[in-house]
């Protein structure tokens, strides 16, 4: 992973730090794992507790929307309650889109103690996305 600080607004248009995946740019968030096809069976399969997952793409305008709801969701609930928050490209990682019949994005995908549990597909508000996490946790 190599970070990068660019300008004063990213391609988002937001001042963050931005991080590059394979040729892509993805905001960074301590608190958002980056999921990979390599790193999937570890960091989800393997995991107990919730985990929130969101498959994205760069050119997703909806993704675009459901991206600062992500990481404000991860910042509220990976310290309190465990919750584990991870962003997923589509367009990288084609394996375990497939796999988990990922069609439309944004769709944000829970996974409880390494299975799946739920998706939600669509550009959503903060509060059915919240609710989701509530009701998994």
């Amino acid at each position: 992973m190599i970070t990068v600080e660019v300008g004063k607004l990213g391609p988002d248009r937001r001042s963050d730090l931005l991080k590059v995946q394979g040729d892509r740019l993805m905001g960074v968030n301590e608190n958002v794992v980056e999921i990979t096809d390599q790193n999937f069976a570890e960091t989800i399969e393997g995991s107990t507790g919730l985990t929130m997952v969101d498959f994205w793409a760069e050119w997703c305008g909806p993704c675009r929307m459901v991206a600062p709801i992500v990481e404000a969701l991860a910042d509220e609930y990976s310290e309190d309650d465990g919750v584990t928050v991870g962003k997923l490209d589509v367009d990288q990682n084609p394996d375990i889109t497939v796999r988990f019949a990922v069609r439309s994005i944004p769709s944000v995908l829970f996974f409880k103690d390494g299975k799946h549990v739920d998706t939600v597909v669509g550009a959503v508000p903060r509060p059915t996305l919240e609710a989701k996490l509530k009701e998994h946790l």
